[in-house]
């Protein structure tokens, strides 16, 4: 666990190890925008309402209320400001800050049961079945032994609570290991190793280089000049670009004199806690003097020291108080979508049982009025009635409706939800014994870390992911370049001559002659090397700019040449410089040398024109050989419009270039230089000084000038950086959106990155009607903004709509006849509906096939305003309409919120995605969140639902196992609903025959062990086992998916329906062996009518009814299914003859007499005849007439296996890449303002290939890379009249 764990010592709920932060930059990164915003948010009512919303949870809800009720004291006020006095315990002790001890366990061993019961018995069937124990216990009115349900409430209680204690005491440890990490604390003037849970506000403590920051602290001195330190940030945005800070120069001056510093006293007044990371604000005092404090003086908890030997602090915010903690989100009570449902099909049940509990109770109440008091003798009425017919009826029929209540109560069994527990468990230990989510590489298997929310992974409706380390590797690869109009970095097959991708036996160009080259660079076009070697001036020119114009610092590690830079894009071009021998060596304030293949040079630098968001570029002005040169790299269209005469197809041919690098997802910058003369720098850098210097419209005159000596360039060529995206990512997009599932992206970087990853990743493409960019700075602009994209919206909707019906849509929703062609008989069915009622009818504004449609791109500072009251509707209005949204410069709470403000309005499943601490809040809110075991620490991972290394193996998590895991979850509880039913009602019927006296039909012993035993086992196999198409066209065909996004396979209507199917067969299975046994006498004339004998028949045909329908909901058989089903029915013949004749049960040779007459085995026939060929007769029909698309998926892998032996499988040539040409921009560059002039003033010393066209007839069959199918299944839009052969499944 990373050292961005932190959490309140007494804080009411969980709160995650290593909360997120800010995904916005810090303001050396150049974001002034946003942090202006943040800083304005904070005193706007609405905006600061949004910054800081956080809903509570039940459990604050009931603190509250028992405070209200029990008169208890109220917590204090919150801060407004803080008071701090530096190595003064005592001081600071009197307002009570929060320690630095964290506490993210839920539970303590007093509290445990009381908590966690009352986790468990928000459940509404707990409760149910908690009331009915106390019934049971009540003997007038209970039939049954409270055995029969104490039993099972416990078993279902304990295993939840084993597990929860479990989970519970994981965090116990990895709480004791952060608490327990050693930190260097003043204490006395001498350094102490304290522990990190000791650590109090105010203590003076010492950090060393790549160590984790124990809590926010001052910076007072740093072993750099200037008091400058160098801190990566993954923990808060998950970036692992070098972020500058700089102590005072009062405090820099006390280094590492523990005398000073222990006899240092300021006192600090600053803000209270809050969750902006990208503003402080504070005063320090000292020595008489007051000093202004902002956020460049601030180390955060949760980043880690580089490049700095060692950094005095003193801390102003400990545990919970620590801006880390305050962006945490807490954890919620996670329930899927299928319990809620539960919860109010129980209330309908409970309702139905009343009713008939109710009818009972009046038609006992007149059948003991008008006959039972003449058989009293026979049947005496409780002690409790009195001796008046109507007053003993009365009071008899009221004890007859609780009598009837527990009799009944297995309409809805305990054994439900020790069911569903195990099957979530089983289903969890499919995923983590998954092979094919193993990465191999990293040694990470994908993980299920709750059992809870299996099934709900097939019902996601919103991913919400980030970007950095989930998409992207977060590493830059220098991949190709254009130089002088010539394209560089295309890798061409020596056998077919054609342009192909590099794979990883691919041989790279071999670089071992430069002794400083990087054995881990891969390139793979050798002639640029050549032209380098060859003295190319154009490629020289090329890469000696790569080499100077840069941030870098170089370190010596270990005996190597290590490069520090502040944006992993400027890493990836001087290391490119470097293996080319272009080696930047070492930098001072006033010079930069490199050496290159003619040897060392050093050129004096005499500015740095820095980069910002605005002028999208950076240059910088050196004199070497007595020439004074600038050189330029940025945006292509910044650069392009400052090029003076430049020949015209050398700019024709470096456009093309950089048009064909944006269509590939590459990352690009434009390459420049201009010669300047001694007496015209001389004159405007004394301009630059004067403006540097002015305490007026500074920044304008400073843009002015670079703008005016920013002019005439010479166009050298343009770099293309490949953005790493994880593998198979454009895939497992394409799919998703396939599957109909929505795709946000909420990151902290810059606009730019963000955009060209989403073309990267195909979440954007240039079949786009519109990409919509929201960035106003008021929410009046904003507004304006939204309405606009409304608008735009709303105009071609007519249009689309009408082509959406004559092609996309009557795919999509197969609303219009269909026909499934053979490819092998040329045959083909006609279907009215081809996916019959599964799939949700499209949103006209989306399409699958990824063309036509809008993208939304917001910034953070517009999402501030946007997440307010006044605006949220409008923007989720947009945003839901478009094919992709993109959020960046967005903070963790805003992350947050985004997935909350999806949550609250359209009701639909959401999963978070990410793999940073900046992630947590949003994995937290999200109905299921998932860490991926990435390169910024294991928060995500610690906080989230399931783990996966990967992001392409979301795809088999979503489309794999959470549609199995729902589909095997909904039939199973549509069987269950339907076998206890037909169990259950068969007492409600015979209630007619024994004077409504709540006597059962069964024999106690086997109503207590029905759902345990006889019926159990069956229903279990296949709730883990089945499937009804195999995990191969799961992936092939993501349509299938669909119809979890609109609850299809189980909701009121399918549970009606499963419980009008177990009402029916119940009264089936009472009325056929009534009608049998009536009256009824064997060959050798004794009657075998009597109770027992009738009871036991009914409950073995019960049982042999209810196993042959789960034969036919089998789809598909493994031996465990054969072992199961028919090892159930061996079981209950062999535990009735072992209970009756060992145990000397009551019915003992009831069972036996009955089955050795030909009665029973008649009866048998004829019932499961009558009630098994209307569902065969009827499956039969839809499948022929109207198959759904996972029938006709199952259709063509029968015939695919018959075919199989006949066919060759087709392996084709793996392709090129696609090359489309692009009209934007593949600019993007993280790249932040001010380390340019922290350097002169001397202070501190591939594109993955394109998914192949989806036709719209085939079957929502994507480009995934997962195995195809030897032929596939194709709408066309005329009927035919040749039928589809096959079943109803793999049976």
């Amino acid at each position: 666990m990373a050292a961005g764990t932190a959490a309140a010592d007494d804080g009411d709920d969980m709160e995650t190890s290593g909360s997120p932060a800010s995904g916005q930059s810090s303001p050396a990164e150049g974001n002034g925008e946003t942090i202006e915003m943040c800083r304005r948010g904070s005193e706007d009512p609405e905006v600061a309402e949004v910054l800081t919303r956080q809903p509570a949870t039940a459990k604050e809800r009931l603190l509250a209320g028992a405070r209200r009720v029990f008169r208890l004291k109220e917590p204090p006020p919150p801060e407004t400001e803080r008071r701090i006095r530096a190595n003064d315990l005592e001081y600071n002790s009197q307002f009570q800050y929060a320690n630095n001890f964290i506490k993210t366990y839920k539970y303590t061993v007093l509290t445990f049961w009381p908590l966690n019961l009352f986790e468990q018995f928000q459940r509404l069937a707990n409760f149910y079945f908690a009331c009915l124990l106390v019934l049971q216990l009540i003997g007038p009115i209970s039939s049954l032994t409270p055995i029969t349900t104490l039993l099972p409430l416990l078993g279902v209680l304990s295993v939840t609570a084993a597990k929860d204690a479990y989970d519970d005491y994981q965090r116990h440890r990895n709480d004791r290991q952060v608490n327990n990490r050693v930190s260097l604390v003043l204490r006395h003037g001498k350094l102490t190793r304290e522990q990190w849970s000791n650590v109090r506000v105010g203590d003076v403590i010492r950090m060393e280089n790549d160590q984790f920051v124990a809590a926010d602290l001052l910076l007072l001195s740093t072993s750099e000049p200037n008091g400058l330190s160098y801190i990566e940030t993954a923990e808060l945005d998950g970036e692992t670009n070098l972020k500058c800070r700089q102590a005072l120069p009062a405090t820099a001056e006390l280094g590492q004199d523990e005398t000073l510093l222990g006899k240092f006293d300021g006192k600090i007044n600053c803000e209270p806690p809050n969750n902006n990371l990208n503003k402080f604000e504070g005063t320090l005092e000292w020595n008489g003097k007051k000093f202004a404090l902002d956020n460049d003086k601030i180390l955060l908890r949760g980043c880690v020291l580089r490049n700095t030997q060692w950094c005095y602090g003193v801390v102003i915010f400990a545990g919970r108080d620590t801006k880390l903690m305050q962006n945490s989100g807490k954890t919620k009570f996670k329930r899927t979508s299928i319990d809620r449902l539960l919860n109010v099909i129980i209330l309908g049940i409970v309702g139905f049982l009343l009713l008939m509990c109710l009818f009972c109770t009046i038609a006992c109440g007149i059948w003991e009025t008008v006959t039972g008091q003449y058989f009293r003798v026979y049947l005496p009425w409780d002690a409790l009635a009195p001796e008046g017919a109507t007053a003993g009826a009365t009071v008899t029929a009221l004890l007859v409706f609780f009598s009837y209540a527990i009799v009944l109560n297995t309409v809805v069994p305990i054994s439900l939800y020790v069911s569903v527990e195990v099957i979530r468990l089983m289903q969890s230990f499919l995923i983590n014994w998954d092979l094919a989510m193993y990465h191999e590489k990293s040694d990470t298997p994908a993980k299920a870390r709750t059992t809870t929310l299996n099934e709900e992974l097939g019902q996601v409706q919103y991913i919400f992911s980030d970007k950095t380390g989930t998409l992207t590797q977060n590493i830059m690869v220098f991949n190709k370049c254009s130089i002088a109009g010539k394209n560089y970095g295309d890798f061409i097959d020596p056998v077919i001559g054609e342009v192909i991708e590099p794979t990883e036996d691919t041989q790279a160009v071999d670089f071992s002659a430069n002794d400083m080259y990087e054995p881990s660079f891969r390139f793979f076009d050798q002639t640029l090397l050549d032209a380098v070697n060859s003295g190319d001036e154009d490629s020289h020119m090329f890469f000696r700019l790569l080499s100077l114009c840069h941030t870098v610092m170089p370190e010596e590690k270990d005996g190597k040449l290590k490069y520090q830079a502040q944006s992993p894009d400027e890493d990836a071009l001087v290391s490119a410089a470097r293996n080319f021998g272009f080696v930047f060596l070492s930098r001072t304030p006033s010079s930069i040398t490199i050496r290159t293949p003619r040897g060392e040079e050093e050129h004096e630098v005499l500015c740095i024109l820095d980069f910002n968001n605005v002028r999208k570029r950076m240059s910088v002005i050196l004199r070497h050989g007595g020439k004074i040169r600038l050189y330029c790299k940025g945006a292509d269209n910044i650069v392009f419009e400052r090029l003076g005469n430049v020949e015209p197809e050398t700019k024709a041919r470096t456009e093309e270039h950089l048009q064909k690098f944006a269509g590939e997802g590459l990352r690009t910058l434009v390459l420049a230089y201009k010669e300047l003369d001694d007496a015209y720098f001389e004159e405007w850098k004394k301009r630059h000084h004067e403006a540097s210097v002015s305490l007026v419209e500074r920044d304008e005159k400073l843009d002015a000038l670079f703008e005016e000596i920013e002019k005439d360039l010479v166009l050298i060529g343009a770099t293309a950086i490949e953005d790493k995206l994880q593998d198979g990512v454009p895939q497992t997009i394409a799919n998703l959106i396939l599957a109909g599932i929505r795709l946000w992206v909420l990151t902290g970087d810059k606009q730019e990155t963000a955009i060209n990853i989403g073309y990267s990743c195909q979440l954007l493409t240039d079949d786009l009607q519109d990409v919509f960019v929201v960035e106003g700075h008021t929410m009046q602009d904003v507004e304006a903004e939204l309405n606009r994209c409304m608008d735009d919206l709303s105009r071609p909707s007519a249009d689309a709509k009408a082509h959406q019906h004559k092609q996309s849509l009557s795919v999509v929703t197969f609303s219009r006849p269909y026909v499934y062609v053979s490819p092998h008989r040329g045959g083909a069915a006609p279907t009215d509906e081809g996916y019959g009622h599964d799939t949700p009818e499209e949103d006209p504004t989306s399409n699958a096939s990824g063309s036509g449609g809008f993208a939304l791109v917001i910034n953070g500072h517009s999402l501030i305003w946007a997440l307010t009251s006044k605006l949220e509707r409008l923007f989720l209005d947009v945003a839901c309409q478009c094919q992709a949204v993109i959020c960046c410069r967005v903070t963790p709470l805003q992350k947050a919120l985004v997935v909350d403000l999806v949550k609250k309005h359209k009701k639909a499943v959401t999963l978070s995605i990410g793999d940073g601490a900046n992630d947590v809040s949003m994995i937290k809110t999200a109905h299921i969140g998932v860490g991926i075991s990435g390169q910024e620490g294991l928060q995500a991972v610690l906080s989230s639902d399931y783990s996966i290394a990967q992001f392409r193996y979301l795809e088999r998590l979503l489309l794999v196992h959470g549609r199995w895991s729902y589909y095997r979850m909904c039939k199973f509880l549509r069987y269950f609903f339907y076998k206890n039913f037909a169990f259950t009602l068969c007492h409600f019927w015979y209630s007619f025959f024994c004077g409504f006296s709540a006597q059962t039909v069964f024999d106690p012993m086997f109503i207590a062990v029905y759902n345990l035993f006889y019926t159990s086992m069956p229903v279990l196999a296949l709730a883990v086992f089945d499937q009804d198409v195999k995990e191969r066209q799961s992936l092939t065909y993501p349509k299938l998916y669909t119809p979890g996004l609109r609850d299809l396979f189980f909701n009121k209507l399918e549970f009606f329906k499963s419980a009008t199917y177990g009402f029916v067969t119940s009264l089936v299975l009472f009325i056929v062996p009534y009608g049998t046994y009536k009256d009824a006498v064997s060959p050798e004339g004794y009657t075998i009518s009597d109770h027992q004998l009738f009871g036991a028949v009914v409950a073995t045909v019960l049982v042999v009814v209810v196993t042959m329908q789960i034969c036919l909901d089998t789809t598909y058989w493994t031996w465990l299914n054969h072992l199961c089903v028919w090892g159930s029915l061996f079981t209950y013949i062999l535990l009735q003859f072992f209970y009756n004749y060992v145990l000397g049960g009551v019915y003992v040779g009831s069972l036996a007499m009955a089955m050795s007459e030909a009665n029973f085995w008649f009866c048998t026939l004829l019932t499961v005849i009558v009630l098994m060929v209307p569902v065969l007769a009827w499956r039969f029909y839809f499948v022929d007439l109207h198959p759904t698309l996972a029938d006709l998926v199952r259709a063509k892998q029968r015939e695919d296996k018959a075919q199989k032996r006949r066919m060759d499988e087709f392996q084709r040539t793996p392709s090129a890449r696609r090359r489309g040409r692009s009209v934007r921009s593949g600019y993007a560059f993280a790249h932040q303002e001010g380390f340019g002039r922290l350097i002169t003033s001397g202070k501190m010393m591939r594109r993955p290939p394109p998914l192949a066209s989806l036709s719209m007839f085939s079957l929502g069959r994507s480009g995934a890379s997962s195995p195809r199918a030897d032929t596939q299944v194709t709408f066309c839009a005329e009927p035919s009249s040749v039928s589809m052969g096959g079943g109803h499944g793999d049976r």
